[in-house]
């Protein structure tokens, strides 16, 4: 079930009205009651779990197994935890949750990868022909393999207890608006929210639909239009003129933006709605001044995850120079492994651990590259870098990703794009500039949004009239957007 599509439009207003009517018809004490230990309680999360299960199963019911499959290993195996001191029994635990969740994420996502390269060297296949064929790729399964390893990893650490109800860490890991693409949340964050969600009176309304009209808006409008652009280009690379080359790239560039972060606010939004807060995804990324800084606002919680349980475990920046850099290195490797198996989701990975390795052990030592008024040359300059790194996150291979970039840098005639491509792509562009600016002058974050927004729900009048621009952005939606594609990150 696609966030874009109408049957999502019927689904999220039926679930959210059937949960709070739930909540009230249901007995209970008080406000500070603890959901999981009331019988009402039992029967909302399973409410929860029912309907996450439906809204994957439109996609395939067979697979929504796996995730079950994940869930009860790793819970039974962080029970296991709870009681075990010795540490050789503690690691031994913690190998096989790893095994279990990266072995079926190897299987599914990597397997038909690895089998092809080892093809290519021995010229013999692991598997039978055609096997593959009837393999496919689990949604989401991504983000809730990593979900469940950083529960497992915090338990380990016992910087977390062992979650009692199966039921609430099955929730954890399926609950809908950010199971399919994120963001990853934390079992420290989350499972306190299941015990005590949001009371209606407390849960910003105004606010949260807001965010789906925007996540909305940045996807229909504005990433299926800039995506009709990049996929001429790139469907045609060496058929085009340069001028062509460059918008299609920059066109991506915004496309990826507006669709992953569009997903980010919808699931932001529609969580908000049952009184479920997720973490904020993007925080104005191509306006970050250097490649560190880019990473703390693109893809936020994924960064995090890298950081926390792959950066500071193999030593992060605390014991030398050199071992930072290497440290670097593979945490990038890995996050472009992550997004997909092929060469050129690793060689985008590795580039952006050089540019991390280069920023840190170079540019930032020279004096001018740290003024301020040098801020504007390091925001292009990431800018620009990271666009032109787009062209592997998105060409279908690697020969395609040379002959994009050699057509950036070598000029070469070839037909134009379509003018109704171009100026698509000036509006959107417009767009997501002005966006930007906007931002960075008023609201930094979702916290001072949501700020502002309190102000217009203590006044009856002010939202009529916020119910009234709904539905005018919902008429331009409509009227405005493109044929509807898959949001980009279903594929990881």
């Amino acid at each position: 079930m696609l966030f874009n599509s109408a049957i999502f439009a019927l689904f999220l207003p039926a679930a959210v009205l059937i949960w709070h009517t739930l909540r009230i018809i249901l007995p209970k004490d008080d406000l500070k009651y603890d959901y999981c230990k009331l019988t009402s309680g039992l029967v909302l999360i399973v409410y929860l779990v029912v309907i996450s299960a439906v809204f994957y199963c439109f996609w395939n019911p067979l697979y929504f197994a796996l995730l079950l499959w994940v869930a009860f290993v790793d819970f039974w195996l962080a029970r296991t935890l709870g009681f075990l001191h010795s540490p050789i029994w503690r690691k031994s635990v913690l190998g096989i949750s790893l095994a279990n969740s990266l072995g079926i994420l190897i299987f599914f996502k990597y397997g038909h990868f690895i089998d092809q390269n080892w093809a290519y060297f021995t010229n013999r296949s692991l598997f039978a022909p055609g096997f593959w064929a009837d393999v496919l790729l689990p949604v989401g399964i991504s983000f809730y393999t990593f979900q469940s390893i950083s529960y497992l990893v915090d338990v380990y650490r016992k910087e977390l207890e062992p979650e009692k109800r199966f039921l609430s860490y099955l929730l954890f890991l399926s609950f809908f608006p950010q199971l399919v693409a994120g963001p990853i949340v934390t079992a420290k964050s989350f499972l306190p929210q299941i015990r005590r969600p949001l009371l209606f009176p407390r849960i910003p309304v105004l606010f949260a639909i807001f965010l789906i009209l925007l996540g909305l808006f940045k996807k229909m409008v504005l990433a299926d239009h800039l995506a009709e652009t990049s996929d001429f280009v790139f469907l045609h690379v060496g058929e085009v003129s340069t001028k062509a080359l460059w918008v299609g790239m920059f066109s991506y560039s915004f496309q990826i933006y507006c669709d992953f972060s569009g997903y980010t606010d919808i699931a932001q939004g529609a969580a908000l709605l049952f009184g479920f807060r997720l973490p904020e995804n993007f925080k104005m990324p191509y306006l970050s001044a250097g490649f560190s800084e880019f990473w703390t606002r693109w893809h936020i919680s994924l960064s995090q995850w890298l950081k926390k349980y792959i950066y500071i475990s193999l030593g992060g920046n605390r014991i030398s120079e050199n071992i930072t850099y290497r440290n670097l290195f593979l945490v990038m490797a890995i996050g472009g492994l992550w997004h997909g198996a092929s060469w050129n989701f690793l060689v985008w990975g590795v580039c952006h651990g050089i540019l991390l390795i280069l920023e840190r052990s170079v540019f930032q030592r020279f004096p001018f590259w740290t003024l301020d008024w040098m801020r504007w040359f390091r925001v292009f300059f990431t800018f620009l870098s990271v666009s032109l790194l787009w062209i592997f996150f998105r060409s279908s291979d690697f020969a395609s990703s040379l002959c994009y970039l050699q057509g950036l840098f070598v000029k070469k005639e070839g037909f134009s794009l379509p003018y109704t491509f171009e100026m698509n792509f000036v509006y959107c562009l417009l767009f997501v500039l002005v966006g930007h600016i906007f931002g960075s002058f008023y609201f930094k974050d979702n916290r001072q949004l949501l700020d502002g927004f309190k102000k217009w729900e203590n006044s009856l009048g002010k939202t009529a009239i916020f119910g009234v621009l709904v539905s005018v952005s919902l008429i331009l939606i409509v009227l405005f957007s493109a044929d509807s594609k898959p949001f980009v990150y279903f594929v990881f």
